[in-house]
């Protein structure tokens, strides 16, 4: 049986620098059980109702710009799973989640760059989940239990998006530039509350944790824990990493039903 995840993957620069949560990431697999097919609900690809991509091989979608040009020669042609686009469209719509499928769309950013780092030989299937932003966390974590049997299939859920993500406050500051305090609060709160499996708490961070909305100026970076976390079935959770990038960004990983 498969776990369920978060990371966080910050900058696309994250494939080139040598950062801790780059080794982090570079060093995750080999911490897990193969799985069979990747699930992998990303910030990037927002939508007003859950769409599944269905392709037979991804493309590898440079959705950003003004990047060095080495990150452009990047790709991760992993290949697709249609019927398995199928299964999670119907599990999705059994739950009440009308889902469509997508025949064209590759991997975005917030997908391709971590799993380049943890699983490079692009060998696995990888499927990719949109998310709903204007729906809030409650929607993405009964999104993630609908998901849930998937994991006794063998298969990897993923929710990838930022544990932090004011970027309004990026000034070019170095990749290992101190933490900002309310980053730090924010940070200790949202911990404290996934260690606890205190659900009620955590769907409503944002009326109760500290500096919510600096950190989070829109949803939709932090929604993929929520998936995660409903994917997990309430097991444990496990802090896998935890790291800061540019002062303000968190880039914590979590675990949950992770083997013992």
């Amino acid at each position: 049986m498969q776990p369920s995840l978060f990371v966080s993957h910050g900058s696309p620069m994250l494939a080139l620098t040598e950062t801790p949560a780059r080794m982090f990431l570079a060093g995750l697999s080999a911490t897990l059980p193969r799985p069979r097919a990747i699930l992998v609900v990303s910030a990037h690809w927002e939508t007003a109702e859950p769409m599944v991509n269905a392709v037979a091989r991804n493309e590898t979608i440079h959705d950003f710009f003004g990047f060095p040009r080495a990150l452009y020669e990047l790709s991760y042609p992993a290949p697709g799973d249609a019927a398995l686009a199928q299964r999670i469209a119907g599990l999705l719509g059994e739950a009440g989640f009308p889902t469509g499928l997508d025949p064209a769309r590759g991997l975005d950013h917030g997908a391709w760059v971590p799993l380049l780092l943890a699983w490079p030989a692009a060998d696995i299937p990888v499927l990719q989940l949109s998310v709903q932003t204007r729906l809030g966390p409650r929607h993405a974590f009964d999104i993630g239990r609908a998901l849930a049997p998937l994991r006794r299939d063998d298969v990897l859920i993923v929710g990838s998006g930022s544990f932090t993500h004011d970027l309004r406050r990026f000034r070019g500051q170095p990749v290992d530039a101190p933490e900002a305090e309310d980053v730090t609060a924010f940070s200790a709160w949202m911990d404290a509350a996934i260690a606890g499996n205190d659900i009620a708490a955590l769907l409503d961070y944002r009326a109760r944790a500290p500096h919510a909305r600096d950190e989070h100026p829109t949803e939709e970076h932090l929604l993929p824990l929520f998936t995660a976390i409903g994917a997990g079935e309430g097991s444990a959770a496990r802090r896998l990493h935890n790291s800061t990038e540019h002062a303000i960004l968190r880039m914590d990983a979590y675990g949950f039903g992770l083997p013992a």
